[in-house]
């Protein structure tokens, strides 16, 4: 089977070490000249909670040929459909485009090639790319996982194949609820990965900035309101039911959520926001298909998001050097979670 993962920055870079180690046909495509260069030369070397260095395929968009049955969409969302017309002559007849992105990709990505053709799959892992051809695994080995599962169309065999693949890496879970796996890691990152980029720190500085953590809770509750009116059942994640544990109407609730933080993040304390590092890198982050859909679904839906629109506001102006990347940014919140 043939496979090539497209856009293999952080998480495809580790994806595709994983994989190669494997012994599987695997292609590692990105834009980053220097990157692939690095990887080229020097194999993927990948540190931070695990250890290893593996010789990859390594090429620029512009070497890849022939068609593939497995395409592991790892880009961001910022230009999605120039994105997928371009992988379109690169999939096979019976292949199937795996988009391993945030937010909610999948029907965008059906309207071009099909939904029989689309697979989804959620990331529980992070990792950073801290030098070309090198990056730091983030969470800890006991807490990587997939969550996958596939559209209308999508034969049994054909998901099975592709959790074969992923599972060269990290246990993979089958999810009938597409939509409520889509959610639940939306819920997730729209907290943490939004309230850290605010921060300009990690995810376990959420909920070590006391104001953060009480912000983090209403973004919780705010993103599980606009699923339930959007018809999504959230999914439980590492054993971990984020419903039940997190979704509060009182005070006495509301303060054992946000008691819980601490130990439902543990694992994943030292992740690195992408869309910090993006800010940093000075280039555009993916706000707008992160916080930014909460906010479009809760205007749909007549759920309000006072917490969402604010990470997006500060965030869009961080990006535009209005704001630092600082942790003084918590005070913008003051007024909601008094």
């Amino acid at each position: 089977m043939r496979c090539v993962i497209y856009g293999a920055g952080s998480l495809g870079t580790v994806l595709g070490a994983y994989m190669t180690k494997a012994g599987l046909d695997v292609e590692l495509v990105n834009r980053n000249l220097a990157h692939i260069e690095a990887l080229q030369q020097h194999g993927a070397h990948i540190t931070g909670t695990v250890e290893m260095r593996v010789g990859v395929r390594a090429l620029t968009p512009d070497g890849m040929q022939g068609t593939y049955d497995v395409i592991f969409l790892m880009t961001k969302q910022l230009q999605n459909r120039e994105v997928v017309e371009f992988l379109r002559p690169f999939l096979a007849h019976d292949g199937v485009i795996v988009t391993l992105q945030n937010g909610i990709p999948e029907p965008g990505i059906a309207e071009i090639v099909g939904s029989s053709r689309t697979v989804g799959c959620v990331v529980e892992w992070g990792a950073t790319l801290t030098a070309p051809g090198e990056c730091c695994m983030t969470s800890a080995p006991s807490a990587l996982s997939f969550r996958m599962g596939g559209m209308e169309g999508i034969t049994a065999e054909k998901l099975a194949a592709v959790k074969s693949l992923l599972e060269t890496m990290c246990p993979v879970y089958l999810e009938d609820n597409l939509l409520g796996v889509r959610w639940t890691k939306l819920l997730i990152n729209a907290t943490f990965s939004g309230l850290a980029t605010v921060l300009g720190g990690l995810f376990g500085d959420v909920y070590k900035n006391p104001t953060a953590r009480k912000a983090a809770v209403r973004c919780i509750r705010e993103c599980i309101d606009v699923g339930h009116a959007a018809g999504a059942e959230f999914v439980p994640v590492q054993g971990k039911n984020i419903t039940a544990l997190f979704y509060w109407r009182g005070g006495l609730k509301r303060a054992f959520a946000e008691f819980l933080l601490p130990f439902a993040m543990k694992k994943h304390r030292m992740i690195y926001p992408s869309m910090l590092q993006d800010l940093r890198k000075g280039k555009p982050c993916e706000i707008d298909s992160i916080n930014g859909i909460v906010c479009e679904w809760g205007r749909r839906c007549g759920v309000a998001t006072p917490i969402n629109d604010r990470i997006v506001d500060v965030i869009k102006k961080q990006q535009a050097g209005e704001l630092p990347l600082s942790a003084e940014n918590i005070r913008l919140f003051s007024d909601l979670i008094g």
